[in-house]
């Protein structure tokens, strides 16, 4: 009997699997350590609402990155390890999507290994990845010299580097990427969706819905946000697909496809 091929699904973090830039989320924690000066923090702040109130374009993106890599300069990498570490339940625990949570237990009940894919920073995503159950994280990587940050990117996580890093993976670990399943909010992540056979579109911006029409992309809606600890410690029932899912890969791929057509939207 033929070994059924190795499958992963692809999400990328920030308003996918978060409702919030990851990045900018830290901006509070980071100036109570004197990281950053007040200046920053109202900065990181207006750079937040305006993500949350229409996304981020790339040339937006762009400027972000360079403000961020130009802020970080100097930056010792443990202490902002630290940081992240003992802030992160209560930075990124209440602003987790549960219909993520639920794709992604889906998705490993299913036997896929589930990969996020960020531009934000490693040191910021990893920690968020291992908080969710996932098996591994792409994300952009500063360089380090004597332990600190000198604001220079050694892999920028971003556009097509996503899909480079996605097609990387699949030729490494063998997987099957007609199998795969990838999901996003942006438009500057088509080349990912691209590259997998079941791509989704999630909180799309105009861009991305108007490229999952000419893909025939389901459009899916995340608002419902359930504390991570909730979740864990038992206070609310499982979803019905979870438990669905654990059965086997079969009826976990069909709990897929039921949130599928559930949570798809109307068509732009």
């Amino acid at each position: 009997m033929a070994t059924p091929a190795r499958t992963a699904a692809f999400f990328d973090l920030d308003k996918t699997i978060i409702a919030k830039s990851s990045v900018l989320a830290f901006g509070r924690p980071f100036y109570q350590s004197g990281l950053i000066n007040r200046r920053a923090v109202l900065r990181s702040a207006y750079a937040q609402f305006m993500f949350a109130l229409s996304g981020a374009d790339a040339d937006q993106i762009e400027r972000m990155r360079e403000y961020l890599t130009s802020m970080c300069s100097g930056w010792d990498v443990s202490q902002v390890r630290d940081i992240v570490s003992e802030t992160l339940h209560d930075i990124i625990d209440p602003i987790v999507y549960d219909e993520a949570v639920d794709l992604i237990a889906m998705h490993k009940a299913a036997g896929r290994d589930v990969v996020i894919v960020s531009t934000s920073g490693e040191e910021v995503v990893a920690p968020i990845g291992a908080m969710l159950g996932a098996d591994d994280v792409v994300a952009t990587q500063m360089v380090v010299e004597d332990g600190k940050y000198t604001g220079e990117i050694s892999r920028y996580a971003y556009g097509k580097e996503k899909a480079v890093a996605v097609l990387a993976l699949a030729d490494e670990r063998g997987y099957d990427l007609a199998g795969s399943y990838a999901y996003s909010d942006s438009a500057t992540d088509i080349p990912m969706l691209e590259a997998v056979g079941h791509a989704f579109a999630v909180n799309a911006d105009r861009a991305l819905r108007k490229a999952a029409a000419e893909h025939d992309w389901p459009l899916l809606t995340f608002s419902n946000a359930v504390p991570l600890r909730e979740r864990i410690a038992g206070m609310r029932p499982e979803h019905p697909v979870i438990s669905a899912g654990v059965v086997g890969a079969g009826v976990a791929a069909a709990g897929l496809a039921w949130y599928a057509t559930r949570h798809r939207t109307n068509r732009a």
